[in-house]
């Protein structure tokens, strides 16, 4: 037997603004000015050209004058892909993979070498993480490239297009680990003594090597403490991470970013301009507005206003979205300035706050979820240099004496006392918890290692010197 009967209920749905607007608030502003250009080129119902004086007042866009249109087709509506950047701790606009990337593939264009192997080793390429590295073995780059290249390749043809990838620059790339990495740096360095001397230490030695076990070392090298010193010290200033992932300056990174915010502070009190780069100013084309008003004689008018229609209103939707953008990031740049007003000032990490996303959405009067989706690879120039957003956030920790203080001053305080240590008997995690207790934290071991990995501290024993 069948029923029938009505049910009512809610449902709730986002309108094209919100989803514009979604997706607008979690780009940087160069990859907002990619994704403006896109939009113009696919909507010919936006219009960039600059307005006069007294256009700019006549013709502010409405959305009361927009009616909704349920025929506007779905891939309007869609998430666009916009490529995003990568990131180390200070984050970049410009994708540090993609140039990589296309840089090894540039030399590859000036090798002398067959199309086939050109194209294992621009395989290969593709296939080296942000580090630089191949975390691939042979078999499975076999198979790989038999699925998703369409080539049918041999281990031997694979391993032949590796060595020529290792041979780009910058030395060390195309490594499986982080021992070949380092040989493959040393043996591209002249051969003198101290350089010799580290490849037989990796080559020979490498797990004492990595466990500080100095006096095997020396035995099965058959070399002296002075020398082990000097090789010690070459190996040090080799570059772990030749893909740029790790080992980026900060100022080589800062000169690739644009910010979102620059800060500018007079007499203590902070104000700040976002920088539009090269986005232009959008309007509705007055061309398709005036084709709506001519009348419809047949079906081809009629489907050539619906057209129009639907693209006016997806300009319209886009221009608003853009314009709840930019009041979203003020709400929220607004909050940080009131929370973090301090270190904005000063640059002091000693004055930087404990802050987390709910602090200032709770300021802001917006979601979490828009909270990090603003501050996600945006950064904000300020009188000290640029800095990403989410630098500014860092969880509470408790003091003895019962006050707060952000985790960043932890892992600051912990920098200092590692620095400050006798490197012939690091100090071990217990000990830095007591030293770190001792300058007024209260803090456990395992956040002690925890902040030790996030500052790239090894453990004591490899902290050890000769």
């Amino acid at each position: 037997m069948i029923n029938q009967g009505q049910t009512l209920r809610q449902v709730q749905r986002l309108s094209p603004v919100q989803i514009q607007t979604i997706k607008l608030v979690g780009l940087p502003v160069l990859d907002l000015e990619q994704t403006v250009r896109k939009e113009l080129e696919e909507n010919p119902a936006l219009d960039d050209t600059p307005l006069s004086n007294d256009e700019e007042s006549s013709r502010e866009v409405s959305l009361d004058s927009v009616e909704a249109d349920d025929s506007i087709p779905e891939y309007r509506l869609r998430m666009q892909h916009s490529s995003g950047v990568p990131r180390p701790e200070f984050g970049f606009n410009l994708s540090v993979k993609d140039s990589f990337t296309q840089s090894l593939n540039d030399q590859l264009g000036f090798l002398q070498v067959s199309e086939r192997c050109r194209a294992i080793a621009s395989f290969i390429i593709g296939s080296l993480d942000a580090d630089g590295y191949l975390k691939r073995d042979t078999d499975s780059l076999v198979d790989d490239l038999a699925f998703h290249a369409g080539i049918d390749a041999s281990a031997g043809e694979v391993e032949e297009a590796l060595a020529i990838v290792q041979g780009l620059e910058p030395v060390g790339v195309g490594a499986r680990n982080l021992r070949e990495c380092l040989l493959l740096q040393l043996r591209s360095k002249r051969p003198v003594k101290p350089v010799s001397d580290a490849i037989a230490v990796l080559d020979v030695c490498y797990d004492d090597f990595v466990e500080k076990r100095f006096k095997k070392i020396l035995s099965r090298c058959g070399i002296s403490e002075s020398e082990l010193k000097e090789a010690i010290n070459v190996i040090s200033k080799l570059n772990p991470a030749p893909g740029g992932g790790i080992d980026d300056s900060y100022d080589d990174i800062a000169s690739r970013v644009v910010p979102d915010f620059v800060l500018k502070e007079d007499g203590g009190k902070l104000s700040y301009e976002m920088p539009r780069s090269n986005i232009p100013s959008l309007k509705v084309s007055r061309q398709y507005e005036q084709f709506l008003q001519q009348p419809v004689r047949n079906d081809a008018d009629r489907q050539a206003a619906e057209f129009a229609k639907q693209k006016i209103n997806s300009a319209k939707w886009f221009i608003e979205a853009l314009k709840q953008r930019q009041m979203t990031l003020k709400k929220c740049m607004d909050a940080i300035i009131e929370l973090q007003s301090p270190f904005l000032v000063s640059g002091d990490e000693d004055d930087l706050r404990p802050m987390i996303l709910e602090d200032v959405a709770k300021i802001a009067g917006l979601d979490i979820s828009t909270i990090s989706r603003v501050v996600n690879n945006k950064y904000v120039e300020t009188s000290f240099g640029i800095i990403p957003m989410r630098y500014l956030f860092s969880e509470k920790m408790s003091t003895q004496d019962g006050g707060e203080v952000s985790a960043r001053a932890i892992r600051k305080a912990l920098q200092e006392i590692v620095d400050a240590e006798d490197k012939h008997a690091p100090l071990t995690d217990e000990q830095l918890v007591d030293a770190l207790t001792a300058s007024g934290f209260k803090i456990a071991r395992r956040t002690v290692a925890k902040y030790r990995d996030q500052l790239g501290i090894p453990l004591a024993r490899w902290r050890k010197e000769v």
